[in-house]
């Protein structure tokens, strides 16, 4: 018989996880279309992203294995215009080794429960239309598919559509 050992836990981000927070996102940046930036970020611009989510009172968390960070998960602001100000916009990014272990569930789950304590109205995913495993998970929480943008991107030599997926809250 074979026991699990693993401890998992889901915490607030510090600023102490950056580092580790900016090298799993830019696994993202080199072999995914799960985000748009062509050039890795670094860490100072992960710091300022941090420090107007402190100032802003933007959730981030992330989730460790056995005391390693394995994935993190944000709620930003979806538009910088005041009218838009109760709609957010989540991002979730796991570590490559650690995809498909359910992982990316548990940060939706809290990033839904700290949308709904925090008072928005709605949530905005704007996803890479063949990123089937983001579009389920999005909909497994009830986001609903609102629009296709066709061909708005431009990665890995080829066009990309941005499915728009909303939840009302």
């Amino acid at each position: 018989m074979t026991v699990d050992c693993e401890t998992l836990l889901l915490r607030e981000a510090e600023e102490r996880d950056l580092p580790r927070i900016t090298e799993i996102y830019n696994q993202s940046v080199l072999s995914s279309t799960a985000t748009f930036d062509l050039v890795e970020e670094k860490l100072e611009a992960r710091q300022r992203w941090f420090q107007e989510h402190q100032k802003d009172g933007l959730p981030i968390f992330v989730i460790e294995k056995d005391s390693s960070i394995v994935g993190w998960a944000s709620l930003s602001y979806y538009h910088s215009r005041c009218a838009y100000r109760q709609t957010v916009e989540p991002s979730i990014y796991i570590d490559a080794s650690y995809r498909k272990h359910g992982y990316g569930k548990q940060l939706m789950n809290r990033l839904m429960t700290a949308a709904a304590e925090n008072g928005y109205h709605a949530i905005v995913a704007l996803v890479c239309s063949e990123n089937d495993a983001s579009i389920k998970l999005a909909q497994v929480y009830g986001f609903e598919q609102v629009g296709r943008l066709k061909e708005v991107g431009y990665k890995f030599d080829r066009w990309l559509d941005v499915s728009i997926l909303q939840k009302v809250l």
